[in-house]
């Protein structure tokens, strides 16, 4: 089976989404042909709550069985395509839903969650967050949880996290890391995207880098060109190789604004906490008007081809990317 789907290089995979999920957005994605999507299950949820929302999981996987099903292993995103599904896996934004107990991440992973990011903007218990002004790096709690993570097969994810704890992440780990969802500051210096000193270690440890569409991390934000978008990706591909980037959209599609304050403030702070270029409008950017839903992932492929790539690179930045990396980060270690 694996042979035969691999042949055909044509992946889609979005390794990073937080919409309103509704049977439209489903029909969407298999309408899009997108093959996997990461889907965050938890921002600042404790463990209970964070439950309650894979309740409501299991809840969208009995109604829309015809679109999606859960997937937490390579063999199982394989089988998704096979039957025309998207494969769904799980992920934290935070690691707020295994409290100060590591032994939760084993009850985590035996319910599907196949990835982690160490921080969410501000410090945590294990790393410290971008929007913070020291960095201090890894804790203690948090050279534990990695170990940890990559003894069970869960991704350790730095998408949020400052530039020290994730260099020091991507060192200490043993399996190579993802940055899931963030661009290049070369091409755009907000915050949440990433250094050059950040991507070389993180290309020369074979870790990942998802593209986000996020207006916020956009040159231009909303007023991004797909062509501009494109070019970035062409730039980081000149610099760094092709082989481990992909994309991590970050789409919020149909959220409500209440939704992004929860992601900005959880219950951390008792003041509106704006972001990073967002005192001006603290809800929701609109989304760029060629990228919209899943159904327009056609467009960057579109935009990659005229800007050079060829259909080999196309595919593999399109999903083959993830795809490998997922094969050698979801199983445990024996």
């Amino acid at each position: 089976m694996s042979t035969e789907l691999e042949s055909s290089n044509n992946f889609t995979v979005d390794c990073l989404q937080y919409a309103n999920w509704s049977k439209e957005i489903f029909e969407q994605m298999r309408n899009g042909r997108v093959d996997c999507v990461h889907v965050t299950i938890a921002y600042h949820e404790n463990f209970r709550e964070t439950i309650l929302n894979v309740e409501q999981w299991n809840d969208y996987f009995n109604s829309y069985s015809e679109y999606i099903v859960h997937a937490g292993s390579y063999d199982e995103i394989l089988s998704a395509k096979k039957d025309k599904k998207t494969a769904i896996i799980f992920g934290f934004q935070n690691p707020s839903p295994i409290e100060d107990d590591i032994a939760l991440l084993e009850v985590w992973q035996k319910l599907g969650i196949r990835f982690m990011q160490l921080s969410y903007n501000n410090q945590s218990l294990l790393a410290t967050g971008c929007y913070e002004e020291n960095d201090p790096g890894l804790t203690r709690m948090g050279k534990e949880v990695i170990k940890e993570m990559n003894r069970l097969g869960i991704v350790v994810d730095m998408s949020h996290s400052s530039d020290r704890s994730t260099l020091e992440a991507i060192n200490y780990s043993s399996r190579p890391i993802a940055i899931t969802h963030a661009n290049p500051t070369f091409w755009h210096s907000a915050l949440r995207n990433k250094s050059n000193e950040v991507l070389e270690c993180l290309f020369e440890n074979n870790g990942m880098l998802g593209f986000s569409l996020y207006p916020y991390h956009l040159n231009n934000g909303s007023k991004c060109t797909v062509t501009d978008f494109c070019e970035m990706i062409g730039k980081t591909a000149e610099k760094f190789g092709s082989k481990n980037i992909g994309i991590g959209s970050d789409l919020c599609q149909n959220q409500p604004d209440t939704i992004v304050e929860w992601m900005r403030n959880g219950r951390w702070t008792k003041t509106r906490d704006f972001g990073e270029g967002t005192s001006s409008n603290p809800g929701f950017p609109p989304q760029p008007n060629w990228f919209k839903s899943n159904m327009d992932f056609g467009n960057i492929k579109n935009g990659l081809r005229h800007i050079g790539f060829d259909n080999a690179e196309i595919n593999s930045i399109m999903g083959l990317n993830w795809i490998n990396f997922f094969k050698n980060s979801f199983e445990k270690e024996k």
